[in-house]
């Protein structure tokens, strides 16, 4: 069964980012991923401390990740940013 995608106001907005960068593609990709599985490995994910503890991250290139939360009982990703999580 999929995950359902849901997606915080700042995660919509930088999806505009991705688009203007030419990272919608490889984002696109690594959603699909996330509504498959959400623990497959390849590609790596990275589970975050800090103000970010309980959610992961997947790269979409050097410097841009994807952040989210898993919500398994709900089978539901929360999408929290699309580009980088250090500003």
């Amino acid at each position: 069964m999929k995950y359902k995608l849901v997606f915080t106001s700042q995660a919509r907005a930088d999806a505009k980012k991705l688009a203007k960068s030419g990272l919608k593609e490889k984002a696109l990709e690594l959603l699909d991923i996330l509504a498959e599985d959400p623990f497959r490995y390849p590609p790596s994910f990275e589970k975050l401390t800090g103000d970010l503890t309980g959610a992961n991250s997947r790269r979409i290139n050097i410097q841009h990740r994807i952040v989210y939360q898993v919500l398994p009982d709900e089978k539901i990703i929360k999408v929290i940013r699309m580009w980088t999580h250090y500003e």
